[in-house]
């Protein structure tokens, strides 16, 4: 006689969305508490109600109990993989699932949203085809997310080291910037595998090239041009293979009730190593602080010679996919380099989460092989700021794959 499996108790708000996700790869419920208990505006926030939806979605047999409250979450996960219902907005054919944000959601941008359910991607029972639009849909980079521009060229290759680099295509249908939404991204995720292969990533190599886009919605283009001026009078003390491709938007999109959306611009830049590791960094407008093209171009281009400094492999904002995907793997230690600096109390927060699912081990050591490190130039890193994070992955893997 099978018993139910053990439900596991969280606290607080933190981490909601990689835990959610956590519980959901792993097949096991979980219970959040605590959740804004202590706040003026106490429970769930509605970018997390929405991003709710959005799993119940993406899976099949998934149930959510919230309270009256809204301060205490009860999830049991439910099969990855999405089968239209009679009554849902979905196309029987194409199997698009299409996710309207709503304008409460604004203040996260729409890659609260995409870096998740691309966890779940790989481990589905069928493809993902996900359009995100509606008022509160920010494709820039906002005060806490960073924009769809670094998503598609920083986050998805990382998926490249794992062999998942077959049907994925992240579009963006039409630009918005925070405050205003309107935007609209289409994700196509279509690489599902039995068992991510064990990661072995210690060369962080020399930067090679670095790429980017600078656009405008709603303004002058001639903002462009002053943006990648900026950033090139930085960037090219260190290499000359720059190429920011400029993109003209015209009147931002209609938000809520017809109204336009927020004009603004913005810029994004990803170094590629040598090795095939990603640096990015991306800032936009913003309607509360009034800054210059100028301000924008040099500060985007400074916050990635900051990234670029920190070492590692992995940067920051990649750091957690890599892990899911590596816990996920084979059963087998994993090993990946990592800049001191990237490591944070959150990531930290995020294994231990790990290892109360159930998953591998983690060693953390000083990392004193010098495989990779070229001094001087652009990636030429000091072993101390380097450590080394060894993962043990799990072999769980897509349990609605067959084993061939």
């Amino acid at each position: 006689m099978s018993t139910a499996p053990q439900i596991l108790t969280f606290t607080s708000s933190t981490s909601l969305r990689h835990r959610l996700i956590q519980s959901t790869l792993t097949g096991k419920p979980i219970r959040i508490t605590s959740i804004r208990s202590n706040s003026l505006t106490p429970g769930l926030l509605p970018h997390e109600v929405s991003f709710l939806r959005l799993i119940s979605s993406l899976t099949n047999g998934g149930v959510f109990q919230i309270s009256e409250t809204g301060t205490t979450l009860l999830y049991k996960p439910g099969l990855i993989g999405h089968t239209p219902s009679p009554n849902s907005a979905t196309s029987s054919a194409s199997k698009i699932i299409k996710h309207v944000i709503s304008a409460e959601s604004s203040s996260r941008g729409v890659t609260y949203f995409l870096e998740p359910i691309c966890i779940l991607a790989p481990f589905s029972k069928s493809p993902f085809h996900v359009i995100l639009s509606g008022p509160g849909c920010v494709t820039g980079s906002t005060d806490l997310d960073y924009s769809v521009d670094t998503f598609r060229t920083a986050i998805l290759p990382l998926y490249a080291h794992f062999n998942i680099i077959a049907k994925i295509e992240c579009r963006i249908n039409k630009r918005s910037c925070s405050p205003g939404g309107g935007g609209e991204v289409t994700l196509q995720f279509g690489h599902q595998i039995r068992l991510p292969p064990t990661l072995h990533l210690r060369n962080q190599g020399r930067i090679k090239r670095i790429r980017g886009v600078s656009y405008t919605l709603g303004v002058s283009a001639g903002n462009n041009q002053r943006m990648i001026h900026a950033a090139r009078e930085v960037l090219n003390q260190f290499i000359n293979d720059i190429y920011i491709y400029s993109e003209v938007a015209g009147h931002p999109p209609a938000a809520e009730g017809g109204k336009r959306g927020t004009p603004g611009f913005g810029m994004s830049l990803v170094a590629t190593s040598s090795t095939d590791c990603v640096y990015s960094a991306d800032w936009g407008s913003s309607t509360e602080v009034i800054r210059t093209p100028e301000e924008i171009g040099r500060g985007c281009a400074l916050r990635l010679v900051e990234e670029i400094a920190k070492g590692g492999c992995i940067q920051r904002i990649g750091v957690k996919t890599v892990i899911s995907l590596m816990m996920m793997g084979s059963e087998d230690v994993g090993r990946v380099v990592l800049g001191k600096g990237v490591v944070e109390e959150e990531t930290v927060g995020h294994l231990r989460d790990w290892k109360t699912f159930g998953c591998g081990e983690v060693l953390v050591k000083e990392w004193s092989g010098s495989e990779g490190l070229a001094g001087g130039g652009m990636g030429g890193m000091d072993e101390e700021k380097l450590i080394s994070l060894g993962v043990v992955g799990k072999g769980v893997g897509n349990v609605g794959r067959k084993v061939a």
